[in-house]
């Protein structure tokens, strides 16, 4: 029973940063690596202000998702100005510096020793230290975050973030601020990606920067391309899939040495058969060019 709890808050996890990164990549047209970037962001936030300052989770996450869209609007500015193939390239970047700071910065992060003993989420003085309150609250979460997600991408807003990844002229044309919107896109992935991030740090109750990896961020991006892209469904079914996959392995007595690499292969596999077979994923409606 234990085991099925861990594997639905890691799914709950999972959901939230395919859905979040689906606005960027399925409804803006922006490849990113850099998602396990503003993950990790978010969960180091979150871990300093509770540890070191005694914040109680609730003002931890809200200041992991104002910290977070504030560090992605000041990068959007400058890596928007990208298009293709170089903007790949800066958010991998990003993705590498971010790693390194939260892998050097001693002083603050711990380095590689990483945070420990983080609490366990209070909220109105409920305790969530157990595996099924814990997954309870990230269910309540994730129901909030996808449920907002498919507000805002139902609305005039996510219309126009279509507009642009289908034909960003037309869209300027039309006298949209391509820019704007972009800009407002990665904030709300990154912000979703901070949420996302905190209930990891009080889950795990440890942290340290090999958790936020650009391996992080491929996997991320493999559940999303191999569920699908452009619609809700499409993350959703990626998330449940490439976590569920490489459980079976578990069943095969495979040594748990070969394990973690046969996983990356799996993804690597996943994600080559479904851009040759069907780019626009099991359930997805945008299909990358």
């Amino acid at each position: 029973m234990n085991y099925l709890l861990h594997l639905i808050i890691i799914i709950e996890l999972n959901l939230l940063l395919t859905c979040s990164l689906n606005i960027m990549v399925g409804y803006t047209g922006l490849l990113t690596l850099a998602h396990a970037a503003f993950y990790g962001v978010g969960a180091y936030i979150t871990a300093l202000l509770m540890v070191n300052l005694g914040f109680g989770f609730l003002p931890s996450l809200i200041f992991a998702v104002i910290g977070c869209v504030s560090l992605s609007v000041l990068i959007s500015l400058a890596s928007l100005r990208f298009r293709g193939d170089f903007f790949i390239l800066t958010t991998l970047a990003l993705q590498v510096i971010l790693f390194r700071i939260l892998y050097n910065w001693t002083e603050v992060t711990q380095g590689p020793y990483g945070i420990t003993n983080i609490p366990k989420p209070r909220i109105l003085g409920m305790d969530f230290n157990s595996l099924e309150s814990f997954s309870l609250l990230g269910f309540l979460l994730t129901t909030i975050v996808v449920g907002l997600l498919i507000l805002i991408l139902r609305s005039p807003f996510g219309r126009t973030l279509q507009a642009i990844r289908d034909d960003e002229l037309a869209a300027i044309a039309l006298g949209k601020s391509v820019m704007s919107f972009k800009v407002r896109s990665v904030s709300f992935a990154s912000g979703c990606a901070a949420i996302a991030g905190a209930l990891y740090a009080t889950y795990i109750t440890f942290i340290d920067p090999t958790s936020f990896t650009k391996e992080e961020s491929m996997l991320m991006l493999a559940m999303v391309i191999v569920g699908g892209t452009g619609n809700i469904k499409g993350p959703i079914v990626g998330a449940f899939l490439l976590t569920l996959l490489p459980e079976f392995l578990r069943f095969l007595a495979i040594p748990d040495s070969l394990s973690a690499n046969l996983r990356i292969i799996i993804y690597g596999l996943s994600l080559i058969v479904m851009m040759r077979f069907r780019p626009a994923g099991i359930a997805g409606k945008y299909q990358f060019e």
